[in-house]
């Protein structure tokens, strides 16, 4: 984890006290360790100033951050699979910036086609210091990487069927697709390219959110 101590000089904006109450409270109903609120502010800090100029995100609340973007993302860590993570149409490091400051064991790439995005995820893991990120500019379907990966994740990328058809070839052996969804989970097997299956849809709860989102698991049929 980057050196807490830094970051609240360097990075944290100074945020109202419930917006780091919010933070807190979910990541202890997420079972998480609380020390992760300081670099998750830092991020969101980050977030909040570059989404002013390169608008990276719809959502300009640090508060609503906190529910829809961070704990969003770590309600989906049960299911991932390491130590190789690729998280593919990151957008502004989603979910791959809150995984890799809870997993600092797991080695995580950003992969996103928008310029702007990736130059901001460059800056993020500059400042705070994570040495277990890469980021990567490319679209996914040229983005052939020496090694496969264990888990290739997405956020609200593309139909789970269209997710399968351009990652699925970035699976290493054994490797797992998941698809993070809202309300609709997506998850007909019959949009599926030959040889994959759904094996599961998990139903998650993030903290602060009414609505059930789900996590589409899709293998490759032995």
């Amino acid at each position: 984890m980057p050196d807490s101590t830094r970051l609240a000089h360097d990075a944290v904006h100074p945020f109202p006290p419930h917006v780091g109450e919010r933070l807190a409270r979910g990541l202890g109903q997420l079972g998480l360790d609380a020390d992760l609120k300081t670099p998750l502010l830092a991020y969101v800090s980050l977030l909040t100033r570059w989404n002013k100029a390169y608008n990276l995100t719809a959502v300009r609340d640090p508060r609503d951050m906190v529910n829809v973007h961070l704990l969003d993302s770590l309600a989906a860590l049960p299911h991932a699979r390491g130590p190789r993570i690729l998280d593919v149409g990151t957008g502004p490091g989603l979910p791959g910036i809150p995984l890799a400051l809870t997993r600092p064991d797991w080695q995580f790439v950003l992969l996103d086609s928008g310029i702007k995005k990736t130059r901001f995820l460059r800056q993020v893991v500059m400042e705070l210091g994570l040495g277990n990120v890469e980021v990567v500019h490319s679209r996914v379907e040229n983005y052939r990487p020496d090694q496969g990966f264990d888990t290739v994740m997405s956020r609200a990328f593309s139909a789970t069927g269209t997710f399968t058809r351009v990652a699925g070839h970035l699976c290493g052996p054994g490797g797992q697709l998941l698809a993070m969804k809202g309300r609709d989970a997506d998850n007909d097997p019959e949009g599926l390219p030959a040889g994959w299956s759904v094996v599961a849809t998990h139903s998650l709860r993030v903290p602060g959110l009414s609505a059930v989102r789900h996590l589409v698991e899709i293998k490759k049929d032995s």
